[in-house]
Parts: structure tokens; sequence; C-alpha cells
């Protein structure tokens, strides 16, 4: 049977971790489709179909789905589940709200935050943080799955294709009336988003305040890098949540990775410790954060980050 990939979109193209959901899908079976669900969803419905694998897009066009509610997107996967072997999700915001309602409707166990498909219907997960990896085996008749993006390289996509995949409209099934939405609050910014960002300079506690991350802001505006925080730093009130990076915020895996005043907590490194080089600065020689860098740096993060500011502005 066909695998079918849930897309998260804009409205005018779909995220970024779509593409690395449908490599992940391509390794549990050949005919993958994707469904985007929105209001005028057309360009974000093409964005999908020229992604690399993608057999099919099905464009579920209804005014209930502009917002993307998990309370109406999931019974729209519930009634195309019997046609599919597995619904597929990034483990991102929306997966995590849409998946679980899609199991739980479906009575199926959920398969979460899958690192590796081994099989159909065998997938390694990490657990206890990350510090071990369960190979789990699902024999429900529909598996719903949700995939970390960073572990799965992915395919081209995002844009027009030469081939693209066909797309069939499809209707859509109305609101629930079960919740509604009332307004967002989306921070801006000029700096590449901290998941797709090949490089990330994060801040911790160390910092000691919201007024010295402006020291990492110049450097990462120097840098062309992401910026992100430990959870102390964001617990502290030094920065918003949507700069946490670890396991109760967003996992990331960049090219380069700079932690600046984090001692290494064993959450935060469950979101970082998959980069492919880390470097760490702290006073403490001793931090945690020393076991998984390449690089370390023991010093005073006063000194030394504007110190790498100006050594960096001179290139």
């Amino acid at each position: 049977m066909a695998i079918l990939v849930v897309a998260g979109h804009d409205g005018k193209t779909v995220r970024a971790n779509v593409a690395n959901a449908v490599a992940a899908a391509s390794q549990m079976g050949s005919d993958i489709h994707v469904l985007v669900a929105g209001s005028n969803a057309g360009e974000a419905a093409k964005s999908a179909a020229a992604i690399a694998g993608v057999a099919k897009v099905l464009q579920a066009e209804d005014a209930a789905y502009a917002n993307w509610l998990a309370e109406d997107i999931a019974p729209l996967v519930v009634k195309l589940a019997p046609n599919y072997s597995h619904i597929v999700l990034a483990a991102d915001s929306l997966g995590k709200n849409v998946a679980p309602r899609v199991a739980a409707l479906l009575d199926v166990a959920q398969v979460s935050e899958a690192i590796k498909v081994v099989s159909p219907d065998t997938f390694v997960r990490p657990i206890y943080a990350g510090n071990a990896m369960a190979t789990v085996q699902t024999t429900d008749k529909i598996k719903v799955v949700t995939i970390r993006p960073t572990n799965f390289k992915a395919g081209a996509g995002g844009g027009p294709g030469s081939n693209p995949a066909a797309i069939e409209q499809i209707g859509g099934e109305g609101s629930k009336g079960l919740s509604s939405y009332v307004g967002a609050e989306l921070s801006k910014s000029e700096r590449p988003e901290l998941t797709s960002a090949k490089i990330v300079i994060s801040g911790g506690r160390g910092l000691a305040s919201g007024e010295n991350f402006k020291m990492l802001e110049t450097l990462a505006d120097a840098m062309g890098a992401g910026l992100g925080a430990s959870r102390a730093a964001v617990d502290a009130g030094y920065v918003p949540n949507d700069y946490q990076v670890g396991q109760t915020g967003k996992v990331v895996a960049p090219d380069l990775y700079i932690a600046i005043g984090i001692s290494g907590a064993i959450q935060h490194l469950a979101g970082m410790k998959d980069s492919k080089t880390i470097v760490a600065i702290n006073k403490d020689e001793e931090a945690p954060i020393f076991q998984v860098a390449d690089y370390g740096i023991v010093g005073d993060l006063f000194q030394i980050v504007p110190e790498l500011t100006a050594a960096v502005s001179k290139k």
C-alpha cells in the first residue's frame, strides 16, 4: 500500500522538513503521497509535488484548514488512512500535535521521533533523552510514525520541479467545532530558522542576563547563524521560548554548533549532540558539554565572545 506524508506549510511552500519526511517514508515503501490541507494552498501543493520521491499530492481545500487546527486536520487524515500502510509526519510542533490524535482515533500505537527505519514495521528511536536507542516493531495495520528530520537527508524539493507529481483535489471535512483560531504572535528575525540553520550559536545561564545575549546576537549576525538557548536561559527569562534547544525544545543538527555558557545538561545534549562540529565555551572545565564537544575553550565568555566576534568580522 501507499504511504501518506502529512505536510505542514505556510500557504506558499511546504515546510523544509517535509522533504526529510518523504526521505524517511521512501525507506518504508515506494508509493508516497503527500497531503497538503489548507485554504488557498495551491502554491504549497505545487512545492510538495516538486519533492523528489513524491508520486501524488492530495490537496484538501477547506476554510477549516486555514490555520492548521489539529482537531480539524486529524479527522481528515483518519478518513484517508485506510488507503495507506503508513502515516508519516515530521516531529515538529505540527506533527507532535496531529499524530497523537490520528493514532488515538485509529486505535493504534504511535512510533515517535524515529531516527532510523530498519524495515517497514521496525524503527529506531531515542529514549532516556537520547542516552539509549530503542528498536521498536509495530504490528498495527496502519502505522503512525513521526520522524526526526535531522536524521534523514532530504531530497530536492520546495520549488518548481522538472517532473512534478500529480496534484489531486480532494474535499475537506469541514470544522469539527472542537477548537477555534484566536490569533498568533509570531517572532520575526533576519537570522536563519534554528532547525534549518547550518550554524547555530546557543547561550546558557552563564550569560547571566538577557542583556548579555546581545553579544551572541552580534556574533550570530557576523556568522550568519541561528540563535538558540538552553532551557535554563529560557526559564530565567533571558530569551523567548522559541530559542530553546533541547529535549523539550528544538532538535538541531547544524554543521557547526557553538555552545556558550552552557553546562550541558542531558536535556540540552539531546537536542544538539548530532551536530557535525560542536564548539563549547565555558569557564568550568568539568562541564558536561565538553564531553560531546569537538573543540572546547575554558575561559571567561565575556572576554572570549567579543574577541571571537572581532575575528569573525575581520573575515
